[in-house]
């Protein structure tokens, strides 16, 4: 019973440690850009906004190899199954890793103790649900099915290595190793194809190119935890801890992996293959805005978790508005240069593709409105509010499949945009209206040109 009672005793602790002053001042002025969280936070969101812009130009310039190699059906079967598997695998990890990054960061002070015991429990489930995705989804997937569990494994480990406060891992494995090595392998697949016809469909031999390099993502993955993770030992209860605070998050996450590639599928099912290349290389620097937004938010959600649980309000008002106003410098002029340029980049997939141009018009202008709300999501859910996100999530993905119902049949591709715009305004005005409602948090304020003087970015 002593010992039941000391384990109990140390759980608490890792979600409730208290901060001494001197803790306190350490969260606060961190070694880095000018010594402030804002600074480090900076210098970790510049490092995945270009791991961002590596991914989002390798993507398009896969997506440009295969529309030019194959025809228009064979580029809209690949397309339509990698973002089949891409939304499963968002959904088996059941949102385990930021689950792991809320632990990890507030057990620091405990010294990490139970940390592999919570690492555990948040990595074989989402072993499970992949698995299981992956024989559901073979008749679909082919040989894209037995890569979701690695796909998985390597997240959640990516994500514990953030815990620990390292963005390297990320930034080097999933923001450029991996986005290179599938556009160097795929365009060596659509090369052999081209010179040597196969015996299995192009897509097939284009799927294993491009799931090939999840493995080596994750045996890095793992070493790279390994030289975190600390000899700590065993604490029971680890499991019901993590997947108490996780479960919402895991339903809202599941529904966020299928709002995020869901139009491609319902294109496909509704408009047929042709739609959705066309529409799938349209959207392809949708990447960009997306992948901003997450590598400004693994550096700065750690942070957040912890300015919020101090009641730190006036810190991460000052994370929100800092990060907002970095995600507009740095995204809107690439949706103003695509929304200007989209009738010629278009055509670089194909004179096919041309009509497309409505549908990049349609994604510029909805992503600069997103990217204008900031990461309101994760300021959201790092309040603890896991459950507001997840209904802002399920209304918003109601929105889009009722918008795409009504609007593909009749419009193809430019109607899937329109449906995915009408969620993805919806998905930000949401938590928006929370965040200020309940904490009085705005994306813009007296930090935001703050956060923009050259001495932050030089230090950065």
């Amino acid at each position: 019973m002593a010992a039941l009672t000391r384990a109990a005793r140390a759980r608490a602790a890792l979600t409730r440690v208290p901060m001494t002053r001197a803790v306190r001042a350490r969260a606060g002025r961190l070694p880095g850009a000018g010594g402030t969280v804002v600074g480090r936070v900076a210098r970790g969101g510049l490092a995945g906004v270009g791991a961002a812009v590596v991914t989002a130009l390798a993507q398009f310039a896969l997506v440009m190899v295969v529309t030019r190699t194959f025809s228009v059906e064979v580029a809209g079967a690949f397309l339509t199954a990698t973002a089949l598997a891409l939304m499963a695998a968002g959904v088996a990890k059941l949102d385990a890793g930021n689950g792991l990054v809320f632990f990890i960061v507030r057990a620091r002070t405990a010294g990490y103790r139970g940390i592999s015991g919570y690492i555990r429990a948040g990595l074989v489930p989402g072993l499970v649900a992949a698995t299981v995705a992956g024989l559901a989804l073979h008749p679909h997937l082919g040989f894209l099915a037995p890569a979701l569990p690695v796909m998985v494994a390597a997240d959640v480990l990516l994500a514990a290595t953030r815990g620990f406060g390292a963005m390297r891992p990320t930034v080097v494995l999933d923001g450029v190793l991996l986005p290179t090595a599938q556009l160097l392998l795929v365009t060596a697949a659509a090369w052999l194809l081209t010179a040597t016809p196969r015996g299995l469909p192009p897509q097939t031999w284009l799927g294993l190119a491009w799931a090939a390099p999840y493995a080596a993502v994750l045996v890095l993955a793992a070493a790279a935890l390994r030289g975190h993770l600390p000899r700590t030992p065993y604490l029971p209860g680890t499991c019901r801890d993590l997947w108490r605070h996780t479960a919402p998050r895991s339903v809202a996450a599941a529904i966020q992996a299928v709002f995020q590639r869901l139009d491609i599928v319902v294109v496909a099912v509704l408009g047929g293959p042709a739609q959705a290349a066309v529409y799938a290389a349209a959207t392809r620097f949708k990447v960009v805005g997306q992948l901003a937004n997450q590598g400004l938010a693994q550096a700065a959600q750690p942070r957040l978790v912890r300015a919020l649980a101090d009641g730190e309000l006036e810190r991460a008002r000052e994370l929100y508005q800092a990060t907002t106003a970095w995600l507009v410098v740095l995204t809107w002029p690439v949706w103003l240069g695509y929304a200007l340029l989209a009738p010629w980049v278009l055509r670089l997939f194909g004179a096919e593709y041309g009509s497309g141009v409505p549908v990049a018009l349609v994604l510029a202008a909805t992503m600069m409105v997103a990217t204008a709300c900031g990461m309101v999501d994760v300021v959201l859910t790092a309040a603890g509010h896991t459950t507001a996100s997840l209904g802002n999530l399920v209304t918003a993905v109601a929105a889009t499949v009722a918008l795409d119902l009504a609007l593909i049949p009749a419009h193809g591709a430019l109607g899937a945009a329109l449906g995915w715009s009408g969620g993805m305004l919806l998905k930000n005005a949401l938590p928006l209206w929370q965040l200020h409602r309940r904490y009085g948090l705005r994306p813009f304020g007296r930090h935001s040109l703050a956060a923009l003087r050259v001495r932050t970015w030089a230090a950065a």
